[in-house]
């Protein structure tokens, strides 16, 4: 098998029919005879299911990979790429933001160098309203800052990878998934090309919620950053509550009864209280985080069909 395209399924139906034209007419542009076409139902509410296997009369390519329920898109890009058998794996949306054609250019750049296993999209402006980019802009930034590994601004799924990348990025036995950190966690000589994305037809799947999720998942799932800072936050509260004492230690020495008695001392001995345990919560979060990545063992989504 030469080539494997990958692309997961959610309110897909009315993309499916151009996305396969467009497929397949830069597939045959590359001459690449042996091919699949993957796609993982990821619980999609629609007839795209449906609608596949009916195709797959028509192009018996076709591979669909239909899941129990909706386990997110992440977890159903994963489950495609495991069951992709080519030698070169390229993973797209479907919804035609960014047209299938962008296979070609990406055999371009690994026909020139030998050397790259991966090639990969990324947007120089992003598109959307103003509070969609700024949207955008915190979310990298948030990612970046928290992570543990710097991941380009702006990545699209839309990619090219080896067979050897592929397989090093499914060794990664992560529950919680987050495949734009984790692509980059593995290594590898990648290289990123500039795509302009188009408009999408109807409103996309990806509502402020699931951003905000995605965002989470991927600070929590990907780094103990959040708990290291939790730990730092609890020193400089036990410092400054400390200094807190000392002062008002000292200012009742010199001011005598003129500061009020008890008050004082009872709200410094809570702070205290307070960043004595933000600081050992911290400490002991960051052994729990360790814990939890290691022992989490539930697959990542069940498969309840193949066509």
């Amino acid at each position: 098998m030469n080539l494997s395209i990958v692309s997961t399924l959610y309110k897909s139906e009315v993309f499916l029919d151009e996305f396969l034209t467009e497929t397949i007419t830069a597939i045959n542009s590359l001459d690449i005879s042996d091919f699949e076409i993957i796609f993982v139902n990821d619980g999609s509410p629609d007839n795209s299911l449906i609608y596949l296997i009916e195709k797959k009369k028509e192009i018996p390519q076709i591979k669909i990979i239909d899941l129990s329920r909706n386990f997110g898109h992440h977890y159903a890009m994963q489950v495609g790429l495991q069951q992709a058998i080519g030698e070169y794996v390229f993973l797209i949306d479907n919804d035609l933001e960014v047209s299938p054609d962008f296979l070609i250019d990406c055999f371009k750049e690994l026909s020139e160098d030998a050397s790259l296993d991966v090639v990969y999209g990324f947007q120089q402006e992003r598109k959307g309203r103003f509070i969609e980019n700024i949207g955008g802009r915190m979310f990298w930034w948030a990612i970046n800052k928290f992570s543990d590994v710097n991941i380009p601004k702006n990545i699209l799924t839309e990619r090219l990878m080896t067979r050897k990348y592929v397989d090093s990025l499914l060794l990664l036995g992560d529950a919680n998934l987050f495949l734009g950190g984790m692509m980059y966690w593995v290594g590898y000589n990648q290289k990123s090309l500039p795509v302009e994305k188009k408009q999408r037809k109807g409103e996309s799947t990806y509502s402020t919620r699931k951003r905000m999720e995605l965002m989470i998942q991927a600070v929590t799932s990907f780094s103990g950053k959040p708990l290291e800072y939790l730990f730092y936050s609890g020193i400089l509260i036990t410092f400054g509550s400390l200094l807190t004492i000392v002062y008002y230690t000292v200012k009742k020495l010199i001011y005598g009864d003129s500061v009020q008695l008890g008050w004082t001392s009872l709200i410094s001995l809570n702070v205290l209280i307070l960043g004595i345990i933000s600081t050992f919560l911290g400490l002991i979060g960051i052994y729990i985080f360790k814990i939890f990545k290691q022992v989490q063992n539930r697959p990542n989504a069940i498969i309840k069909n193949i066509y």
